[in-house]
């Protein structure tokens, strides 16, 4: 897909992160502060708000696996998924069998906790074996979170009890759009990644990076369930997360291993093949990898500015930056 002269948008790193930290998600706090998972060190770290100069992250926790997808369900209460996808990809690369089974959903209650205290994530749910790979995650009701697994092929649905119990989960829905692709070029590519619920128009929409694939599928917005096959939204990026402004009827996609981030209109029949990439084109060094973006949360932001991460080139150095990775980072964005 061709790509035009898109006006870019301006970029402010405002964290740095060591190279090869690959920076998976993401979840914008009230007070301006970002949770940040890092999947190939099973962590969890702070980034305080940020003003005019950058901050330096603090590690909040260390997991058995791969932290991936984090969301906020209630104010300041989240729930972070990990899986070892780290170990499924290897598997795949060396054409071995996979074993590990270990996916977990954790509760992490940051209500009245401030900076420099200890957190005590706790494991609520343990995924059925079916599991292969946690990734993206949203709320799409009150206590209904949806997961994607993208080497399984499909989403979980978690149901969260109000009183921090025991979640229970089961599979939303599994389609071959969803699917990754083991016998690719980069067999390691996920699935179905990034997830999104647009509550006006009770649509989910997600990314399928092997497939470079963006899609979505109607909610019941009383059952929280599929109501109808997904159907197709755009193709040509290597879309990992994103963020929607349903006010603009656009998706800001992090394209991961193609260093931009591209804006699609959710309405299929205004997408094009012309990659509209609002930022990395040019071919900038300041994002390399990005993975994820979230709206900032202050007066105005939403629409408007974004936080987005990028992995510095962990998974792949481009040849723009000599092959080399760069420091892994967290970026304000405004478009």
């Amino acid at each position: 897909m061709p790509s035009d002269n898109t006006p870019q948008a301006k970029l402010t790193t405002i964290a740095s992160f060591p190279t090869h930290y690959f920076l998976e998600s993401m979840a914008v706090r009230a007070d301006g502060s970002i949770l940040v998972t890092v999947a190939n060190r099973d962590e969890l770290w702070y980034v305080p708000p940020a003003a005019n100069a950058q901050v330096h992250p603090v590690l909040l926790a260390t997991f058995p696996h791969s932290a991936m997808g984090i969301i906020e369900a209630r104010p300041d209460v989240f729930y972070l998924a990990t899986s070892p996808v780290i170990e499924y990809q290897t598997a795949i690369l060396a054409d071995r069998s996979y074993t590990s089974h270990e996916s977990y959903l954790h509760r992490l209650d940051l209500r009245g906790w401030a900076p420099g205290q200890p957190v005590k994530p706790e494991a609520v749910l343990h995924f059925p074996e079916a599991a292969r790979g946690l990734n993206g995650s949203c709320l799409i009701g009150p206590d209904v979170v949806l997961i994607a697994d993208c080497f399984a092929g499909l989403i979980w649905r978690a149901d969260l009890p109000a009183d921090g119990a025991k979640a229970t989960a089961r599979v939303w829905l599994q389609h071959d759009s969803m699917a990754h692709d083991p016998d690719g070029p980069m067999p390691d590519q996920p699935g179905i990644n990034g997830i999104q619920y647009a509550a006006t128009s009770n649509y989910l929409y997600y990314t399928t990076t092997a497939q470079e694939l963006f899609m979505r599928v109607r909610v019941d917005p009383d059952t929280h369930d599929p109501a109808g096959e997904p159907e197709f939204v755009a193709a040509g990026m290597m879309g990992d997360d994103f963020c929607l402004d349903e006010n603009a009827g656009v998706a800001y996609i992090a394209t991961h291993r193609q260093n931009t981030i591209d804006r699609v209109s959710l309405k299929p029949d205004e997408n094009s093949y012309v990659r509209h990439s609002v930022a990395g084109k040019p071919f900038t060094l300041q994002l390399i990898g990005p993975t994820n973006g979230k709206w900032g949360r202050g007066p105005g932001e939403h629409g408007r500015v974004a936080y987005f991460q990028a992995d510095g080139g962990t998974k792949s150095p481009p040849p723009a930056a000599g092959g080399i990775a760069q420091p892994a980072t967290v970026l304000r964005v405004e478009f």
